[in-house]
């Protein structure tokens, strides 16, 4: 199921000027449409209440309850309207609303709570609101809903409609996606295809309407590249192999401007990627490294760069992991999929300016052919690598890719990876871990993950952490042992990314849910994405 997202512009509509709203309101509700969807606040309730210290009859809810023959006021009378923030209330046309010319079939009012606080009107407290109206339109016989905009900005200022335009398409996508539509292949029960929503047109007026119509596009451009994201990582790892993973991305330089080039194992061999390719060593299915580019800039201008883990399978090689849940292990390309997802997140949104995605993946399998644990493998940049525990694989390819990126002479790079067990234990499913010794980098990821709600928690660097990685044998170890697990995984990533501005983002325990809501969440390619808008 997909929704379709588009927008449409009141010129005058601005229920917050008493002189504007009767004829706000007649025009919003001649709009035919399944629903229209409006916001209120604490104070608009109060007033029309009569609440102690406010005026009787105040704001926009006595000019509809006209328009609607009482409805607001039975609403009212009999509870359905609540004050408190996220609550929902739908009311269904009756006979006397089409003798005021409205067309809408319903109205859905949703309230923001008391907007006078700043507690309450933080775009966190705004994801609850959206994500209970959209909770209303879905699953039932609507069809289309006309959101007018303005009447959700927080404290009704132009400034955040951006953002929260956005995240609304962010739920709404997420909320819409269903593994298997695109995949007729895969399993897809008839019960997947019941929600009948599927348009959400974002009404706005003069004031806002060139960020309306801007955050729209982008909102659609983050979506669909969420939704491949979700859709690789969901993908059975018998057919979401690396050579599926260079086809999609070669797909996509079919539809968009985005160049793809994917080098096979003899190439990997002449770079000197010892140490990604002893991780390939054990399977029969060939290595592939993917460069993705997006050329929005400026020539010559130095790209950003996105390195995302792409290991389809990972039976821990010779390191076997436990049998339990191990099917979960195809979700160990997440990091590649949020880069995929990603750079086709900015080929459609057409963004100006340069960024290089980059993806070294294979499998690891045990075999007769695998890496054993105490094998020394030398890394492209030449430094060896004493292997401990073929189960730390994703840094062994990560270090080589992250050599290779050396060569676009970056303005930053970011290393995304479902990387260690270790970060869950830490953050759980909320944050990804966010490791990075650039002050500017670690500031605006943080910016970025708090306006797409896809948030971050940085975890330290310190130099003491490298003494863990200490080798007799080699110049560094693959593990640091269990303290401090996913700290020690990005210091041995940190000594291959001295010559640029770097962050890593451990996304093992955000990538993908288990349980009965088992699947890819999409993330970070909101992170992502918000991040390379802002920018600068």
């Amino acid at each position: 199921m997909t929704i379709q997202f588009s927008t449409k512009i009141f010129p005058q509509a601005d229920l917050q000027s008493p002189k504007l709203q009767k004829t706000s309101l007649k025009t919003l509700l001649g709009h035919s449409t399944d629903c229209l969807v409006l916001g209120y606040s604490k104070a608009d309730l109060d007033g029309f209440s009569g609440a102690k210290g406010a005026k009787v009859k105040t704001g926009f809810f006595p000019e509809l309850d006209l328009l609607l023959g009482g409805s607001i006021t039975h609403a009212n009378v009999v509870g359905d309207l609540d004050s408190k923030q996220a609550s929902v209330c739908m009311l269904r046309a009756e006979k006397s609303w089409s003798t005021n010319g409205v067309k809408a079939k319903r109205l859905l009012l949703v309230s923001l709570g008391d907007v006078h606080l700043a507690s309450e009107r933080s775009l966190t407290t705004y994801s609850k609101v959206a994500r209970s109206a959209l909770k209303e339109l879905s699953g039932g016989s609507i069809e289309s809903a006309l959101w007018f905009t303005p009447s959700f900005a927080l404290a009704h200022k132009v400034d955040f409609i951006a953002e929260e335009v956005r995240l609304t398409i962010q739920y709404a996508g997420d909320q819409a996606y269903r593994f298997g539509v695109r995949q007729p292949a895969m399993k897809f029960k008839a019960k997947d295809k019941a929600d009948t929503f599927k348009s959400l047109v974002f009404a706005g007026n003069d004031a806002c309407s060139k960020e309306l119509k801007l955050a729209v596009e982008q909102g659609i451009s983050m979506v669909e590249g969420m939704n491949l994201a979700k859709d690789l990582g969901n993908l059975p790892p018998n057919i979401c192999t690396p050579t599926y993973l260079g086809k999609a991305a070669q797909d996509l330089s079919k539809k968009t401007s985005l160049k793809v080039e994917v080098l096979g194992r003899k190439q990997i061999e002449a770079l000197g990627m010892g140490s990604f390719l002893s991780v390939a060593k054990g399977s029969d299915t060939p290595p592939q490294f993917i460069v993705m580019r997006h050329q929005g800039g400026k020539a010559g201008e130095a790209p950003i760069v996105l390195v995302g883990k792409g290991i389809t399978f990972d039976t821990g090689g010779i390191s076997l992991k436990p049998g339990e849940a191990m099917d979960e292990m195809k979700y160990d390309m997440c990091g590649a999929a949020s880069v995929i997802g990603t750079m086709y997140s900015v080929a459609l949104m057409k963004l100006k300016k340069n960024v290089i995605g980059v993806i070294p993946t294979c499998e690891n399998m045990p075999s007769g052919q695998a890496t054993r644990p105490g094998d020394i493998v030398k890394s492209m940049s030449g430094q060896t690598i004493e292997v401990l525990n073929t189960d730390a694989e994703g840094r062994l390819i990560l270090c080589d890719a992250l050599t290779y990126v050396e060569r676009f002479k970056p303005a930053a790079v970011i290393d995304i990876a479902t990387l260690t067990g270790a970060c869950i234990i830490a953050l759980g499913h909320v944050h990804s871990g966010l490791f990075s010794e650039d002050e500017n980098l670690v500031s605006e990821l943080t910016k970025a993950g708090h306006a797409s709600l896809d948030t971050v928690w940085r975890l330290p660097l310190d130099a003491a952490y490298h003494e863990q990685l200490k080798s007799n044998f080699a110049d560094v170890a693959n593990i640091g042992g269990r303290p401090a697990g996913s700290v020690t995984a990005a210091c041995f990533l940190s000594r291959f990314t001295e010559k640029y501005k770097w962050a890593h983002l451990d996304i093992a325990g955000t990538a993908w849910k288990s349980g009965a809501a088992k699947g890819s969440t999409g993330r970070p390619v909101p992170l992502l994405v918000n991040f390379l808008l802002e920018r600068k």
